[in-house]
């Protein structure tokens, strides 16, 4: 097509933009539907669906007009803005990595997620793995050949680490890890010597129907604009967004813990805020939503662990918790609360493991993910693999595939290189505190107060509203310089060694 101006060619990427977000908006909510409230056994029908939907977007994106459209906007760059120059340089990235995956491959993958969720979910309740492998083999495969499409001058893990994080490889987080783990193992070994952290309490008896009460609370203090943005229930809790005007939380109740779902309500209200407080300018363009994963798990990691975790925090919400299971606590007040939830001990699930030892469940999600990639663990030893290295890494047993490798939900969804985001977002968030503080002063007076406003403003103004504006690592480096883990360890040695008198 011949373009007759910078202006005609615009209003082109601008329409295809709009339309391929209509097409996520469509898909995004059958994934919340199918996860959300659709009976158990409707995958069958579902991929149908997503065969045709994703047949429809491949053509949409892959149409070599895109190329040539491209091409003249990037020749005409001059003309441009600074977001329109953004967005060219973002779907010429989407467009040159879907016309290189053959249309039936893309297809495919599409319906093969779409049955190893369904499978998965089946597979964790009944704890059979054997279920799930041959999926996972599948999976395997085709990530490690599209990471060959992707980027085929980078090795297979680092082309899909770059998909999550842009910028980011195994040398760089090998080092990122080897760093954390002279923190972390030392502080863990003090910690075991000093006296244990009573939190039984936690574990009492707490009604859903009430904790569903708590959710709500939590959403309000966070000041969550439950308008925007609404909160469901699922196996593995979620957060996904269709725009800054449509965001969706999930969580998941159980009767005998209470922080599990109280902290993943704070972790998934992060990641809302983000997408909440994005400007409306990127709404339906390719500059919608978060810049990376390790950005986005920043802002989550920052209020479940931060703020969520914090003394001031405590203060504010513990007359809640008081009045909402006055009975289950009615022996506990706000300092054994507070020393509760931040006990540190080597345990079994990544999302309920404290804030110390977080960052070793999600070593060991990266050893084994560099090694499937790489070909040199099969899936059927995966099992074994993990229950070696938590053995190796936090010292416990492994006694089944559903508290081992079938507990996460990301595997089934394809998200392989999306785990490291957790720890260097939890890095992200440390640094971000001691830049908040050096602008903005003391911040915990109003947390103990229940208000996040001063909080919330700064990542808005330095963070959320720019979405995907910039690269993850230019805005990182704009608002805090360049990153350096010592911050994070810093923090954890702080406040671990306050919270058991080291």
């Amino acid at each position: 097509m011949k373009y007759e101006s910078t202006q005609q060619a615009l209003s082109c990427l601008r329409k295809l933009e709009q339309t391929l977000a209509a097409y996520n908006h469509v898909t995004g909510v059958l994934y919340l539907d199918a996860t959300t409230a659709a009976p158990s056994d409707t995958w069958e029908g579902r991929g149908k669906t997503m065969e045709v939907m994703s047949q429809v977007t491949y053509d949409l994106l892959a149409n070599p007009e895109n190329g040539e459209l491209l091409s003249y906007l990037e020749e005409h760059s001059g003309e441009l803005d600074a977001q329109a120059r953004r967005e060219t340089e973002v779907v010429r990235k989407n467009y040159d990595q879907i016309h290189r995956i053959p249309a039936e491959e893309y297809v495919a993958y599409s319906v093969l997620i779409n049955d190893a969720e369904s499978v998965w979910h089946r597979a964790k309740l009944a704890d059979d793995f054997d279920a799930f492998a041959p999926y996972l083999e599948k999976i395997t495969e085709c990530n490690r050949k599209f990471a060959g499409y992707y980027h085929p001058e980078m090795q297979p893990y680092d082309a899909l680490l770059n998909e999550y994080e842009e910028g980011m490889n195994t040398k760089t987080l090998d080092a990122f890890f080897a760093q954390l783990r002279e923190t972390i193992v030392p502080l863990i070994a003090k910690i075991q010597k000093a006296p244990r952290i009573d939190d039984a309490f936690l574990y009492r008896r707490y009604p859903v129907e009430i904790q569903r009460k708590l959710s709500d609370y939590l959403m309000g203090v966070m000041g969550i604009d439950r308008t925007h943005c609404g909160i469901a229930e699922t196996e593995h809790p979620y957060t996904t967004n269709f725009n800054n005007k449509d965001v969706r939380i999930t969580t998941h109740y159980y009767e005998n813990n209470l922080v599990s779902s109280m902290f993943s309500v704070i972790h998934e209200g992060g990641h809302a805020l983000y997408e909440l407080g994005a400007d409306d300018c990127y709404n339906y363009t390719a500059l919608s939503g978060g810049v990376s994963m390790g950005i986005h798990e920043s802002q989550s990691r920052f209020y479940e662990n931060i703020i969520g975790r914090s003394p001031a925090f405590v203060h504010a919400v513990f007359p809640k918790l008081k009045e909402l299971f006055p009975e289950q606590l009615s022996d506990v007040n706000e300092d054994k609360f507070y020393r509760a939830i931040n006990k540190a001990e080597p345990s079994l699930i990544r999302t309920e493991a404290d804030e110390l030892t977080y960052c070793l469940h999600i070593m060991v999600r990266y050893e084994i993910e560099k090694q499937l990639i790489a070909g040199t663990l099969a899936v059927r030893d995966v099992p074994g693999e993990w229950k070696r290295l938590y053995k190796e890494y936090l010292g416990v047993d492994v006694p089944s595939d559903r508290e081992g490798c079938l507990q996460d939900s990301h595997w089934s969804g394809g998200s392989i290189g999306y785990f490291p985001s957790y720890a260097l977002g939890s890095a992200y968030g440390a640094q971000m505190l001691s830049k908040m503080q050096e602008e903005i002063g003391d911040i915990w007076g109003d947390v103990a107060k229940g208000d996040l406003g001063k909080v919330t403003g700064w990542l808005r103004s330095h963070i959320h509203r720019y979405a995907s504006f910039q690269k993850p690592g230019e805005l990182f480096r704009s608002v805090c310089g360049e990153f350096d883990a010592k911050y994070y360890t810093d923090y954890l040695t702080e406040k671990y060694t306050k919270l058991y008198n080291l």
